[in-house]
């Protein structure tokens, strides 16, 4: 993947880095931890400026961000209860669960958004429950901005500082990231075994019956 993000950034530049970053907090296996240190890498090279890099990564992140805020506060927290109690077992959380998230965002909500936009995996789901709990949109766009620009200008400060050991670098993160998005996706499948299993006692009492 560093080898395609690598040619991808050579051909678009700073804009490039600003598209990646908005399909990153789309579709969050495409990892960041590799993209802004790449960017940060081609600082060094003179191939563009680190605040064209952290801007652009700034900008297409923070778009992400606002676009899944919004459509959870379209669909809101009664719809995505009805969503969940008929698809759940696949989501694999309940409309119980969506209280307790609800719950711990309206006591945590400032320091939930502010604080998960600088953990992989999680930046971009942190939007869904400051949407449909109704967070004001503008402490909303200020807490991201802040948690967005400080990550995106860290990991592009990195890159920049290695120069030509990036590739020291670049292996370890891609194996983070990695192992991020695994344990992301192995939680979710215990989940669903777990769900699946604790049914199979009442399905095979009705049975009896």
């Amino acid at each position: 993947m560093d080898q395609w993000i690598r040619d991808f950034l050579k051909q678009f530049g700073a804009p490039g880095v600003g598209v990646l970053m908005l399909v990153e907090n789309v579709f969050p296996p495409i990892p960041s931890e590799i993209m802004m240190p790449r960017a940060g890498y081609s600082v060094s090279q003179g191939q563009t400026s680190f605040f064209a890099v952290v801007l652009a990564g700034s900008v297409g992140s923070f778009a992400g961000a606002m676009l899944w805020y919004y459509l959870a506060r379209w669909i809101g927290k009664d719809r995505l209860a009805r969503l969940i109690d008929g698809h759940g077992a696949w989501l694999t959380i309940t409309p119980h669960d969506l209280d307790r998230v609800d719950d711990w965002f309206n006591r945590w909500g400032p320091f939930a958004v502010l604080g998960c936009r600088l953990i992989p995996g999680v930046r971009t789901f942190i939007s869904i429950p400051a949407g449909f709990s109704d967070m004001p949109i503008g402490k909303f766009s200020f807490l991201t901005a802040i948690g967005t620009v400080a990550w995106t200008a860290l990991l592009a400060g990195v890159g920049w500082w290695l120069r030509d050991n990036y590739g020291d670098l670049a292996g370890p993160l891609g194996w983070v990231s990695s192992i991020v998005v695994a344990g992301l996706f192995l939680w979710w499948l215990v989940r669903v075994i777990q769900q699946r299993l604790s049914r199979q006692p009442s399905s095979q009492v009705g049975g009896q019956d």
